[in-house]
């Protein structure tokens, strides 16, 4: 995700200090891991530089001076630009698991093992999604939903993967 695409929405429903930003970003976005303020004044400077944002005010106070900055035309654009272009589907055709099985096959090592291995650990992430779904709020919950429904597809691939043990033993033995 783009942060600073991020901050230009935020700043799309009025003008905010650095603070203000990164409060919103970790209420709305921040589930997994919050934003480093300093993250939050180096991404406002870039999009200053590129003529995103301005500084829409400046308070002084007992310590730096705090800036309030605005979207501008130009962000606003930008901002829709990226909100009406859909993401790439995201498939890879070469994974990392892929590549333990293969390599477990050339070996001579338990590939079922492997597959096993790794839909243990999917199912323990699974439930540990739906416990912190459950006491979740909306937002959190559709997150939640969309990884969940990530590790259900990787699932049914690990079910395929068993039954097409056999011919791919035959087709990477060396």
């Amino acid at each position: 995700m783009s942060i600073g695409l991020t901050m230009l929405g935020l700043l799309e429903g009025g003008p905010g200090y650095g603070y203000d930003l990164k409060r919103a970003y970790d209420a709305d976005f921040g589930h997994a891991k919050s934003l480093a303020y300093g993250q939050v004044y180096s991404t406002l400077s870039r999009l200053l530089r590129d003529g995103l944002v301005e500084v829409d005010g400046v308070e002084s106070g007992d310590g730096p001076d705090r800036k309030r900055y605005s979207i501008t035309e130009a962000g606003r654009r930008r901002l829709e630009e990226w909100l009406s272009t859909p993401e790439k589907p995201v498939a890879e055709l070469h994974n990392t698991l892929y590549t333990k099985i293969v390599l477990a096959v050339r070996s001579g090592r338990d590939a079922t093992a492997v597959l096993d291995g790794q839909r243990r650990a999917h199912l323990a992430r699974m439930r540990e999604l739906t416990r912190r779904k459950t006491a979740a709020e909306p937002g959190e919950q559709l997150v939640h939903d969309y990884a969940l429904f990530h590790l259900e597809a990787d699932l049914r691939w690990l079910e395929l993967a068993v039954t097409r043990l056999e011919p791919l033993t035959k087709e990477v033995s060396p």
